[in-house]
């Protein structure tokens, strides 16, 4: 059965949590999760001004929206995290890094933002996936 590749080519930094290149196989269905924010069911933004909190939340809902498709964060290729400008990034990466770690991660593309939709919002996630049926 193929697989995705997960590529951390010799000559770019090495990281463990992430990967610089993924390759995808023929036949795999590609998922695309917008952009999560810290929001429970009714919309009502969790975890206030604790961006350590806001990130788990957001990871929780990018979980569901994978799920929902029958995929799970092990299928996801790359993530786009957003953070609004002067948030503590240790805090919010350390809060869902735990979670994330794998011996292949997925690629990830993290920008400092002025703000996001959701009034408050510190953080907002989104994925890629690719599930091979």
């Amino acid at each position: 059965m193929a697989t995705i590749q997960r590529i951390r080519p010799e000559g770019l930094v090495s990281s463990p949590a992430f990967s610089h290149v993924a390759v995808v196989p023929p036949g795999a269905t590609t998922i695309y999760v917008g952009g999560q924010n810290a929001v429970d069911v009714d919309g009502a933004l969790v975890g206030a001004e604790d961006v350590a909190a806001q990130s788990v939340r957001a990871l929780q809902n990018a979980r569901t929206a994978l799920a929902a498709v029958g995929a799970t964060t092990d299928d996801v290729v790359q993530w786009n995290v957003l953070f609004v400008e002067g948030v503590d990034l240790a805090a919010a990466y350390g809060a869902i890094a735990g979670e994330l770690a794998s011996d292949e991660p997925p690629l990830v593309t993290g920008a400092r933002v002025s703000g996001l939709g959701v009034p408050g919002a510190l953080v907002e996630i989104g994925a890629i996936a690719a599930v091979l049926r």
